[in-house]
């Protein structure tokens, strides 16, 4: 890095301040003494949806809870969609691929709802898995059964 004053390359670090999304310095010349800031920033990469049809979309939280909103309504609280969005995202962003199949996004909500509602878990699996009838929720039902009782 070089000062923005004098383009000499020597610098000294006077001040540094974390905060949420970004790492704030406060840098100092060691030929012209004068001072500026610099913020150093993650620079996150959009994630890509592969559909099952094969199409690609960018990954977005709020379609994600259009969702969970339509599986959960009147069973867990906008709070708790909201972590669970915030924890499939930050799993997502973990991976270190940019291109995620929808079936992974779908097995880590579900896999958050069957924690926190297991009617919520249904409803949305059964939507996820596309269940062609009742005897596949069915099938479903007694897997969450029979873990209970282990």
């Amino acid at each position: 890095m070089k000062c923005p004053y004098c383009t000499h390359g020597s610098l000294k670090v006077v001040d540094k301040r974390d905060s949420e999304d970004a790492i704030r310095r406060r840098r100092e010349c060691l030929k012209c003494e004068r001072r500026f800031t610099t913020y150093e920033r993650i620079e996150h990469v959009d994630i890509t949806i592969i559909k099952r049809n094969g199409a690609k979309q960018r990954f977005e939280k709020d379609k994600l809870k259009q969702g969970l909103i339509r599986a959960c309504e009147k069973r867990i609280s906008l709070e708790q969609m909201d972590n669970i969005i915030n924890n499939v995202d930050r799993e997502l962003k973990r991976n270190k691929s940019v291109e995620i199949p929808s079936t992974k996004i779908g097995r880590l909500v579900m896999k958050h709802l069957k924690k926190i509602d297991k009617i919520s878990y249904l409803r949305y699996a059964s939507v996820y898995q596309g269940f062609e009838d009742v005897e596949e929720f069915r099938e479903e039902f007694e897997k969450l059964i029979k873990k209970k009782k282990k």
